[in-house]
């Protein structure tokens, strides 16, 4: 069928401005078709069919004798560079943010059987006007603690909590 639609002039132009007709890349397109992994099987249809698949052309080539155009070239070796320093500045960026936080910030002391306060900030089920609401509740008894800043708390106030109390 693609023979046959190609036999009634289906042109193309390639990079260069040639014109070439379908019916010269129809034996690429097969093989194209044959070695490529489809999803319903997994596997290519020429290791189905034959139980192997068949070596191309290119994996004979040494890749040190193929030609590149000295403008491809050049272009890569922008992108490379372009590449570089994207990742350099971001790099830089990275280590200031890491900076600026380390020297603000500073690691909670929480021990066992410490009293702490909790924000109310994301509580939605403590009833009565979002602006006379208290920003802080508590003091509630640490239970366990499960890294430097995330512990288990006795809850002793009657709240609907759906998970865990952690802070």
């Amino acid at each position: 069928m693609i023979r046959r639609s190609c036999a009634y002039g289906l042109e193309f132009k390639d990079s260069d401005g040639f014109i070439n007709d379908w019916c010269t890349l129809l034996p690429a397109l097969e093989l194209a078709y044959k070695i490529s992994v489809h999803s319903s099987t997994g596997q290519t249809p020429a290791m189905l069919e034959k139980g192997w698949n068949p070596t191309l052309p290119a994996d004979t080539l040494r890749k040190d004798l193929i030609d590149i155009h000295p403008t491809a070239s050049s272009f890569k070796i922008m992108l490379d560079k372009v590449k570089l320093y994207a990742k350099q500045i971001m790099n830089d960026a990275f280590d200031y943010a890491k900076q600026k936080w380390d020297k603000s910030h500073k690691v909670p002391d929480f021990k066992v059987e410490d009293l702490v306060l909790v924000s109310t900030l994301n509580f939605n089920n403590i009833k009565g006007t979002k602006k006379l609401k208290d920003s802080y509740v508590g003091p509630f008894l640490i239970v366990a603690l499960h890294g430097t800043n995330t512990f288990k708390w006795n809850l002793v106030v009657n709240w609907k909590i759906n998970t865990p109390p952690f802070q």
